[in-house]
Formats: C-alpha cells, structure tokens, sequence
C-alpha cells in the first residue's frame, strides 16, 4: 500500500516531533520512571492546548474529527519519543470506548473532559483468564434489582493509579453480551495497587473489585450490548500500540546508525563492518514493513471494511516481532554499552517486551489470523 499522508497530518507529524524532541527528552522519561505515575501533566497539558487529545473526537464535543490514520500519525511521534502521558489509556482506550457504546448524554459529560485533559480515564480490561477478546470476559456483575455488585480483579491496567474514572467490562448475571460499567477509583470496595513491571516509563496497576455496588446510571451505553463496540476498541488500540512500536523502533534504527557511523574500532568506523550493515539493513526492513502494517490497518479501521479486525492482528503480530527485532538488534550494534543503565536502549527494550504482550501478542494475534482463515475459505 502506498501510503500518502495528507498536508494536515504532515503537519500534525512535524509538529509533534518537534514539541516532543524540546518538552520530552529521554532525562524527562528517566526522571518520571521514579515517580508514582511515570506522567508529566505539564506535557500532557501542552498536548491538550495543541488539541491533540481531541483529534479523534468529533468536533460537537469540541475535538479535531481526524480519523484514524492521524491518530497513528500522533502515537508514532509519542512512541519514538517514549512520551510519559497517559493518552493511550485516555484519549484511545477511554475515550473510544465511550464514543462507541456510550449514550448521547455521556458522551456529552464525558469527551469535553478528556479532550480538554481536566480527566483522565483508563479501561481495566485483562483478567487472570489471560484472553484478548471481547467476548472472553469474565468478570460477573451480579444484578439485584437495579443495582449490580462487582466482585473481581483486573490486572496491568495501565495509567489507573491516575486516572478520575476506569471503564470495567462485566457480564451481568445471565447475560452473555458484555456490559460496561463507569467506576470510580476511589468508591468503597475498589483497591488500585501498583505493580512491579519491567517497563517503567508506563505504569501499569491491578484493580480490586470487592463488592462494588454500581447502578444503572453507572451502566456505559445498554446492559448486554457493548460486545461489539469493545471488540472495535481494542482492535483500534492495538494500531494504536503498533504506532507506538513504529515509532520507538525508528528511535532505535536512529540511535544504533549514529552509533555506527561515530564508534571505531581498528581505526574505522563499526558501520563499516558488513556484519553491522546488516543488521542496520535488516532494521530498516523491518520498522518500514511496521510503518506500512500500522496505516494498512488504522485506514482498514477507519473504513470499517470487512477485513478490518485481522488487519488489526497482523499488524500487531508484524509490529511486535519487528519491534523485537530492531530493539534486540540494536544493543547488539551497540555492544557491551547497549547493556548499561546508561544506554537508552534499554528503555526502548522493555517498551517494546511491554507493548508486545499487551492487547495479544505476535503468536496470540497469529492464531487469531489462522482461526479467521479456517472459519473463512475464501480469506
């Protein structure tokens, strides 16, 4: 696919590079890896007066109505700076969860809010049954009446021990659809505990659910009928983690080329070594299959075609074993610094291993794109 940006979202790239390089550098990621969020609300409030939280979102709301390929363009920029924000878990998991299966009138309390940062919002979506789709949740909201009970736990749940507000998928006693519920972090019976995680540059939490009394005002959208519409954000958020990867691996395409080009070794620069050529060759392949895997499926996505959701899943395979590859690579090119805590490298590393696992992983997502293949002849 050739993939022609427009003037706007060449534009939208230039800029975001650009504020991401001054207001973002790597010491800003290092410093914050320490701190209880790993999120600078300086930089996020920057993002929201530039508009940027609101790209996606119609403009009634008081957002941009760009599309999905220019949410990609953005995620790639934050990617390859590791941009400390909570906007994967707000703008995209959040706030498209609540675009796609809320009601008129929540969408109306709720996206102003996000778009203007003054909320953050999280979707607590993995449980201990380890699976990636819509359909396998299983957490139990247990009806009484017009009140439903909560009890369970969600684990490496990014972004919530800040956020104002997390979206928890349940299935109501006796109902096979899912169900999502509008929770407060802070209500009786509802535990945030950080966890231990390689990658610290994004803090991810466990949430406890222990008998969460929750009503139908708290309900997202109608009892029994947000399969479909979490099936989609999930879908969007893995292009949206793709984007990322695109991103963090031409940081680290960037990083080892410099690295070649200045290192010596016998008088001569290492990148001219053929063994370093190819493997700087090999990265290059690699982070431009992302690039095109990731827009190939954020427009497949925003088209809404057929094919959009195993688009969606091999992207996410290709991405994360391309990601893998640069990252692995470049510590090898980069020798026995590539291993130190001084070394980025690192740091991209672990985002990679994190951003791999999250929402499927490349053999999660392969078996995926054969299952489709097997119910579908003609695929």
């Amino acid at each position: 696919m050739d993939v022609q940006f427009t003037e706007e979202q060449d534009f939208l790239r230039t800029n975001a590079k650009s504020l991401l390089t001054k207001e973002a550098p790597i010491s800003l990621v290092r410093e914050l890896m320490d701190s209880e969020h790993s999120c600078s609300e300086e930089l996020y409030s920057k993002m929201a007066e530039l508009g940027w939280t609101g790209l996606i979102f119609p403009e009634e709301y008081g957002g941009m109505g760009m599309d999905i390929v220019s949410l990609c363009v953005l995620l790639e920029e934050q990617g390859r700076a590791l941009a400390p924000t909570p906007f994967l878990s707000s703008v995209v998991m959040a706030g498209i969860c609540i675009l796609e299966a809320g009601s008129a009138a929540q969408k109306e309390e709720y996206l102003p809010s996000i778009i203007d940062g003054s909320k953050i919002g999280t979707l607590a979506f993995f449980e201990n049954n380890g699976q990636w789709h819509a359909s396998d949740v299983s957490l139990e909201a247990k009806a009484n009446g017009d009140e439903f009970v909560l009890t369970g736990t969600k684990r490496f749940v990014p972004d919530a021990g800040r956020a104002d507000f997390l979206i928890v998928p349940a299935k109501v006693s006796g109902d096979e659809g899912v169900t999502l519920f509008l929770v407060d972090p802070k209500a009786p019976g509802v535990t945030v505990r950080g966890v231990a995680y390689s990658d610290q540059t994004r803090k991810v939490f466990e949430i406890s659910l222990d008998g969460v009394k929750l009503s139908t005002k708290d309900m997202l959208g109608k009892c029994g009928k947000s399969t479909a519409a979490l099936a989609r954000v999930l879908d969007i958020t893995r292009v949206a983690l793709c984007a990322e990867m695109t991103g963090g691996a031409q940081a680290v395409l960037d990083m080892s080329v410099e690295y070649a080009t200045t290192r010596k070794q016998f008088g001569v620069a290492i990148g001219s070594f053929q063994a370093i050529q190819h493997k700087c060759a090999d990265m290059y392949v690699a982070v431009e299959g992302s690039r095109s895997a990731t827009y190939y499926s954020a427009w497949s996505l925003q088209e809404h075609t057929d094919k959009s959701s195993i688009d969606a899943h091999k992207a996410k395979a290709f991405c994360s074993d391309a990601f893998n590859l640069v990252s692995a690579h470049g510590i090898q090119i980069h020798g026995g610094f590539g291993y130190t805590w001084e070394a980025d490298l690192h740091l991209y590393f672990k985002r990679c291993r994190a951003s791999e696992e999250a929402f499927g992983n490349g053999s999660w997502n392969r078996e995926q794109i054969a299952a489709s293949l097997l119910d579908d002849p003609a695929s």
